[in-house]
């Protein structure tokens, strides 16, 4: 049974107006978001319609209450509680005066836009045990809305339709193959009265593909599959006709599904009517086990143009033609118009994983120019005849490869933004490398991740002394907001970050940038020289795009704070830079705000491990067990940095019941799965004994730390006085 608390009657606002607004006169409001409306959202700029503000994505705003001359005065108007301490992701949706967005677990909330008082909540009870398929969190990235509804996907694959004045749902669908490990994570999207929305999964190992439903029925309209089928089969469209020739040889995909999924972006142009999807990696990501025979394996990591009405293909364009290292191209695509050469151009803007930014003729697809937008060792660049990267290095399977960017990417799913004052995109990049290494002997395990790379290879490994470890891996993911110019294909201004995973951004008329950074701030930038006018704190890491909307006047801007994703659950030492709050929240701040978050003080760590018994040989299988199996939610060499729990502080009782907790899955109502059947006894014993030494290791760590402090604290004592001395003398 679903959960709605509570359906509301009337939305009373607030007592200065002294005006309540009728159920019916709101559900009017609502059903008036058509498709006309949203092909015209720009021109609400009180509202935020659409996922992107509007159907080009770019996320800018004409909005200019709040400016560069007084955006110093900014204050907190209202937060809001989500009562969650996972990863908050979602873009919210603004409709006259009513705040629409998600948290942890798919649960949908609907608040006052000017209190942040909770009109409805909606929890759609996704079972915790489908947390384990989740690759990057059990997050959500918002909803749409149309016509008086709201459209929500679970994390376990259905489609919801709610009423947006109740919270009540209309109809649901299952858009997956739920023996399979299939997830969604990402917002719908609503073109021409279809509900557009893709999945998750590829780095366990599934089929990718989109899907449209008619909004007012749920009932499927078209399905277009990014990868093909049964190569026995006649292809079963164009498209497949295309794909199928670039997948070669008796490899995994034939088993597994190749993946491409389109877990995020997506952007449609009215005028052209072409909707345009980002596809993501392969299946394993290895492409000497994934297709051994070589190719391009369309449609991987690329962006395709599709009719909306149908589903059919119209173009493509591959940015990492068989691809090797997780380079999806599901990033933030932006539409604009921009004079280049001489010649105003139609384009389509994409900085993805792999390190590129690039600009493409949205009508046709034929690729105008790229350039590295971070640096970049894979390739040389990418030839400007054919629009293929040069690559540099030989496949991995032959030998290990320290390669930038890593499979975090250049840039993740943080939506970037676009400006038409400054003609310049906002890019919340990433510097982070990988060791890319081959796994001998792999073999599908449809119980955990089939990427075909050892996760652990490049990471410090944890017999180094500790305080190093961390230095190491800190000094190596660094992130940054970089402003690019589009044209040029060069760099205008930089702002360096404390480190990696930081917040998607928001540009506005009043030549200002927004972004949430992993340390705890919501920040304002001057847009044209990147100049810091303004931070405040929201107590935990914000990863999430802030947005910007109005009612009655008054110029709000509202961003959810809430640390998590998939840099904070694998990161380990490398996301510890991040703030940790007391849970998820809903900020939105205002000219002269005076509200408070509340004092917070960050919770005391538990008891120390029990004696380490185990043998060296033990250790080692525990290791390689641990990151086969657990790192992907407990982070690599079992350092946490998100809210998912970090083994080496484990208590008493949880490691007293540690087998019943790994092996039938004890906590399967919290999220943790069992795995018997993938794990025996002495497996989960020695994953056991690795996570006791991991224990020692960080209690050796501290005390460590705690005699440096002591020694430093020392020598400061002794300079100090010895200062003192010679100041005397001297005087």
């Amino acid at each position: 049974m679903k959960k709605i608390v509570p359906a509301f009657i009337l939305l009373i606002l607030p007592a200065a107006t002294a005006v309540a607004v009728d159920a019916d006169k709101l559900r009017a409001a609502l059903a008036a978001i058509d498709t006309p409306r949203l092909v015209k959202a720009g021109a609400e700029p009180q509202n935020w319609l659409a996922h992107g503000r509007t159907y080009d994505e770019q996320r800018y705003s004409p909005l200019d209450k709040i400016n560069d001359k007084n955006a110093k005065d900014l204050g907190l108007a209202w937060y809001f509680d989500t009562h969650t301490q996972r990863g908050l992701e979602a873009t919210p949706i603004v409709v006259d005066g009513i705040i629409y967005t998600t948290g942890s677990w798919s649960v949908v909330f609907a608040n006052d836009a000017r209190t942040g008082k909770l009109i409805w909540q909606y929890d759609p009870q996704v079972p915790k045990a489908w947390g384990a398929k989740a690759c990057c969190d059990v997050v959500n990235r918002g909803v749409a809305v149309y016509q008086g509804r709201l459209y929500v996907g679970t994390l376990d694959g259905r489609l919801v339709a709610l009423d947006a004045l109740t919270g009540k749902p209309a109809w649901e669908v299952n858009t997956i193959d739920r023996t399979k490990p299939y997830t969604i994570t990402g917002a719908p999207r609503i073109v021409k009265g279809k509900v557009i929305i893709g999945n998750g999964g590829a780095d366990y190992a599934v089929r990718g593909y989109v899907t449209a439903y008619d909004a007012a029925t749920g009932k499927q309209v078209w399905r277009f599959y990014t990868v093909p089928g049964d190569p026995a089969q006649p292809p079963a469209s164009r498209a497949m006709q295309v794909a199928a020739p670039t997948w070669k040889g008796a490899g995994e995909w034939l088993k597994i599904g190749g993946g491409g999924t389109v877990w995020d972006s997506m952007a449609y142009d009215p005028e052209l009517d072409l909707l345009y999807i980002g596809v993501g990696n392969g299946s394993p990501w290895n492409r000497a086990i994934r297709s051994p025979g070589g190719g391009d394996n369309l449609f991987l990591s690329s962006i395709v143009a599709l009719k909306p009405d149908t589903g059919e293909y119209v173009w493509h364009y591959q940015t990492t033609p068989g691809d090797n290292w997780d380079y999806t191209a599901t990033q933030h695509m932006i539409l604009a118009d921009l004079e280049i050469a001489g010649r105003l151009r139609k384009v389509i803007l994409q900085a993805p994983k792999n390190g590129f930014f690039y600009v493409l003729d949205r009508a046709t697809g034929g690729f105008i120019s790229a350039a590295p937008y971070v640096y970049v060792n894979w390739a040389t660049g990418v030839d400007p005849k054919t629009g293929r990267p040069v690559e540099t290095q030989e496949q991995y399977l032959k030998k290990d490869k320290l390669t930038f960017p890593s499979p975090f990417g250049a840039h993740n799913w943080h939506p970037m933004s676009f400006s038409p004052q400054t003609r310049l995109v906002y890019i919340p990049a990433l510097d982070i490398p990988f060791m890319y290494s081959h796994v001998p002997g792999y073999r599908y395990n449809p119980r955990t991740w089939n990427v075909a790379v050892n996760p652990a290879a490049g990471a410090p490994k944890p017999d180094m002394d500790q305080m190093l470890d961390r230095k190491i891996a800190r000094a190596l993911a660094k992130g940054h907001l970089s402003a690019w110019d589009p044209v040029k294909q060069k760099e205008a201004w930089r702002v360096q970050h404390a480190g990696p995973w930081n917040g998607g951004v928001l540009s506005t008329a009043g030549n200002l940038v927004f972004q949430g950074t992993a340390d705890g701030r919501l920040v304002a930038y001057a847009a044209d020289t990147g100049k810091k006018l303004w931070e405040a704190p929201t107590q935990s890491g914000v990863i999430a795009p802030p947005v910007t909307y109005a009612v009655d006047g008054e110029q709000y801007v509202a961003v959810m704070a809430g640390w998590g994703g998939v840099f904070a659950l694998v990161g380990g030492a490398g996301a510890e830079f991040a703030k940790h709050g007391p849970e998820g929240r809903l900020l939105a701040f205002k000219l002269g705000g005076k509200e408070k978050l509340p004092p917070y003080t960050p919770p005391v760590r538990l008891p120390e491990p029990p004696p380490l018994t185990a043998g060296e040989e033990t250790l080692a299988k525990g290791g390689t067990l641990y990151h086969q199996h657990c790192f992907v939610c407990h982070g690599t060499h079992a350092v946490s940095a998100s809210d998912v729990p970090d083994l080496r502080y484990m208590s008493a009782a949880t490691h007293k019941s540690f087998p019943d907790i790994v092996l039938p899955g004890a906590y399967r109502d919290r999220g943790m799965p069992g795995f018997d059947g993938v794990l025996s006894r002495e497996d989960a014993a020695a994953v056991h004994a690795y996570l006791v030494k991991r224990g020692h290791d960080e209690l050796a760590e501290k005390h460590a730390a705690s005699v440096w402090l002591a020694i430093k604290n020392i020598a400061y004592s002794i300079m100090a006085a010895a200062i003192k001395l010679l100041v005397s003398i001297t005087s």
